[in-house]
């Protein structure tokens, strides 16, 4: 495996439909997935649960189905699986592992409260958790190569994206916590998601009928659309572009703004490049 695919696959910031980020966990009817050296101070609630490798989780883990938590991990609680666990070696549960399925679990691995397995347990080091994410998002988009991958990632990012069952995808060296959600590279929210903080990201985009408790700010692009509501400032070092139906509580500061004449800012407006009102059907 090239090199260049292994830095590029996890490159951006997927929050899907309906997700939930509240005041101790982030929750998705869809799978997650969590990249290397992360510090994530909230709860992980979805389908599937994979945490790639030297990641710090303060609250729990939650498994609809199976989990996967890579080497020297660390889980602040429980970790909860509703079908089977792969623990890597050196993790650290600072509560009980609780597995409805079988357990795969490597060596040197602390659990402070103990365990309970309903199935097999082998005691062994289980595929490195970033290696399987790679096959696990090939199977899902139904490709065979890692080139195709990362253009498929990418896709997800353009206006002519595809509509895809795809997972909650947190890029690795991300930092979540109380007041920031940090991530190195592009965020893309979904439609109908309530999230508490500040975003910060390279470049952010914002889909329909979302709730932004908190700040979005970004060195490149800011897209916000028909119902999103900002409950503070947006600001970009490039363009916001402000769609119909959108509202901003706060401030909006960026080089260029592009602002729909049926959006609504509550507070100033600072775009010393240029501001361009759109009208009409534009801009929707």
């Amino acid at each position: 495996m090239k090199e260049r695919s292994v830095q590029d696959w996890h490159k951006h910031c997927l929050l899907p439909d309906g997700t939930e980020l509240q005041e101790h966990s982030i929750k998705t009817s869809h799978d997650i997935v969590v990249g290397e050296f992360c510090q994530i101070d909230y709860g992980l609630r979805g389908n599937d649960v994979f945490v790639g490798e030297s990641s710090k989780i303060r609250e729990y883990v939650w498994a609809n189905g199976d989990t996967r938590i890579g080497n020297w991990c660390e889980i602040g609680s429980d970790v909860i699986a509703k079908q089977d666990a792969y623990i890597g070696e050196g993790v650290k549960i600072n509560g009980k592992l609780s597995v409805a399925g079988a357990l795969d679990i490597g060596e040197k691995v602390e659990i402070r409260d103990g365990f309970e397995a309903k199935g097999e347990i082998a005691i062994r080091n289980p595929m490195p958790v970033f290696m399987f994410i790679i096959i696990y998002l090939m199977t899902l988009m139904h490709i065979e190569n890692e080139k195709e991958l990362d253009r498929i990632l990418d896709d997800l990012f353009s206006e002519d994206e595809e509509k895809r069952e795809i997972p909650l995808m947190i890029p690795a060296r991300s930092k979540l916590n109380m007041k920031l959600f940090s991530v190195p590279s592009s965020m893309k929210i979904g439609k109908g998601c309530r999230l508490h903080g500040n975003i910060r990201a390279g470049s952010i985009d914002v889909q329909q009928n979302t709730v932004i408790f908190g700040s979005l700010r970004a060195r490149n692009q800011i897209t916000v659309v028909d119902g999103v509501t900002v409950h503070g400032n947006v600001e970009s070092g490039s363009t916001v572009y402000v769609k119909r139906g959108a509202h901003i509580l706060g401030d909006v500061k960026a080089k260029s703004i592009v602002l729909h004449e049926d959006a609504k800012v509550d507070g100033t407006i600072e775009a010393p490049h240029g501001l361009r009102i759109e009208r009409g059907g534009a801009g929707a």
